[in-house]
């Protein structure tokens, strides 16, 4: 099994972003909201950002836990999420995987930078989701431990 180490992960992050901001910037105009508005008595969020929220919880997880086992970004790089034995990951390990994101880049993003310096290239979420990124195809991959003592 080959560890997707930090580089390609932000590349398919990278590649994620993408149609997540231009959602967001419809999203975003079709509210009235403004990059630019400096009005202090503007509401700080609007319906357009809970919406953008919903739909980047829906996208990660809803990918992860999918019979591709990827985002479209991880997709195009050839990886895969999954559990430590090489298993897809259920809506729920792929639900708190994303909410570890959270500490991860808490912690002025040491949780995700974690991932070059680990001997599996996990980040934090990873830890905390029992999850590991490969490269590889959806339900082709499994861990032999063998390979890795």
């Amino acid at each position: 099994m080959y560890f997707a180490g930090f580089w390609i992960r932000v590349l398919a992050y990278i590649i994620d972003f993408i149609p997540l901001a231009i959602i967001a910037g419809v999203l975003a105009f079709a509210s009235g909201q403004s990059l630019l508005d400096t009005d202090p008595s503007a509401p700080l969020y609007s319906w357009a950002d809970f919406v953008n929220l919903v739909i980047g919880i829906a996208y990660f997880v809803g990918f992860e836990s999918s019979s591709y086992q990827a985002t479209p970004g991880k997709m195009a790089l050839g990886l895969i999420v999954t559990d430590t034995d090489g298993r897809r990951i259920s809506l729920m390990r792929a639900l708190g995987r994303y909410l570890a994101k959270i500490p991860s880049a808490m912690i002025l993003g040491i949780g995700f930078i974690m991932v070059g310096f680990t001997e599996r290239k996990q980040g934090l979420h990873d830890y905390m989701a029992s999850t590991l990124v490969v490269k590889g195809r959806p339900g082709e991959v499994g861990y032999d431990p063998d390979v890795f003592a």
